[in-house]
């Protein structure tokens, strides 16, 4: 079996990967983060069939969202951070796992792959399962929020509280990580996604008028805020008109928005709360002095460091490069897996 794993080696290089809901981050030891595409794969409608002989994945199928034709679906394989369709996510994985290689055969990584804290033993069972089936010859788990602390440089193997809120596509995960474990963790279903489909709302309820979740997530991006900023930003949101059918525009101000996505964010900060109501006293009195780092790319969210700082009286900080957070952990992981065996969720073998 050793003999066996060299010989792969001499084919392979080992990658962690941050499969997340809105996107995927492959990173490659030595060499950091290579990949970063959307979660998107076009497929022919009823079928897992992926269209351009397979190539119709990440960026390019992005670009298909809402724009395709009766036959033809663009689909999010993953949601809220695990597998919704197993055959397609094994698809999306053996693109990308090929896309970085750059050849079709003799390939056999090891895999660190990310998943969401709460991530059930199925759920795991199906990340194992869609990896081996798309060429792996390891894999790892590791929990989002331990990754996400790594690739923020945050001591997590010592004994000292490092508090991370990783606010990605699908979950928001909150964590308090000592010696390499989890402390208190609370993994929500509330993240990026939530704050589109609540835009998508208020435009409906405000103006009825339709928008597509693309257009939501450019409002989101553009204006959106969870504090008041200095200056208040207006753009020009395009839709359909739920009355006449007919496409329109409409002005809208970065005030609305904010007040739009009070509730995803309000979410998010009582499950910090609840966090830090489960830490010891000792680990808390370490996030006291230390505060608490946010990743993922709901870090990019306007003034969500401040409105999280308002809300519990704590330092807060965004992490260097957020959306690389979690992949640049799983990197560090691979540049030296037996000292970081402690921090893994688990490996294959244990299922």
């Amino acid at each position: 079996m050793f003999l066996l794993d060299r010989f792969w080696s001499l084919f392979s290089q080992d990658m962690g990967i941050d499969l997340g809901t809105a996107n995927t981050l492959v990173c490659l030891r030595g060499k950091g983060v290579v990949l970063n595409e959307p979660s998107v794969v076009a497929v022919k409608k009823g079928t897992n069939k992926v269209l351009l002989n397979g190539q119709a994945v990440g960026n390019m199928a992005k670009r298909m969202i809402g724009r395709t034709p009766g036959n033809i679906e663009a689909i999010r394989p993953m949601k809220n951070g695990v597998i919704a369709n197993f055959d397609v996510t094994e698809k999306m994985l053996r693109y990308f796992i090929n896309k970085v290689h750059n050849r079709r055969w003799g390939y056999r990584p090891r895999l660190v792959i990310s998943v969401p804290s709460g991530i059930t033993d199925v759920e795991k069972r199906a990340v194992y399962a869609s990896a081996d089936r798309a060429g792996a010859r390891k894999v790892y788990l590791i929990d989002e929020p331990k990754a996400a602390g790594i690739g923020a440089g945050m001591p997590v193997t010592e004994p000292t509280g490092n508090m991370i809120v990783d606010i990605g596509g699908g979950t928001t995960e909150v964590a308090v990580i000592s010696l390499g474990g989890v402390v208190t963790k609370q993994s929500l279903r509330v993240a990026g996604d939530r704050m589109d489909e609540a835009l998508v709302h208020h435009m409906k309820r405000t103006y009825n008028m339709d928008i597509g979740p693309r257009m939501a997530e450019d409002i989101k991006i553009t204006i959106g805020s969870a504090h008041p900023i200095e200056e208040e930003l207006t753009m020009e949101a395009k839709g359909r008109d739920f009355i006449t059918g007919l496409p329109r525009r409409e002005i809208i101000s970065s005030e609305e928005i904010r007040e739009a996505l009070r509730e995803p964010i309000s979410s998010i900060v009582e499950s910090i709360r609840l966090s830090l109501e489960q830490t010891p006293p000792e680990l808390s009195a370490d996030i006291f002095d230390r505060g608490m780092v946010i990743a993922g790319g709901g870090a990019l969210l306007r003034g969500i460091d401040k409105a999280i700082a308002r809300e519990t009286g704590l330092q807060v900080t965004i992490a260097d490069d957020p959306i690389t957070c979690v992949a640049r952990g799983t990197g560090t992981v691979l540049e030296d897996l037996s000292r970081m065996a402690g921090v893994l969720e688990s490996s294959e073998s244990d299922y």
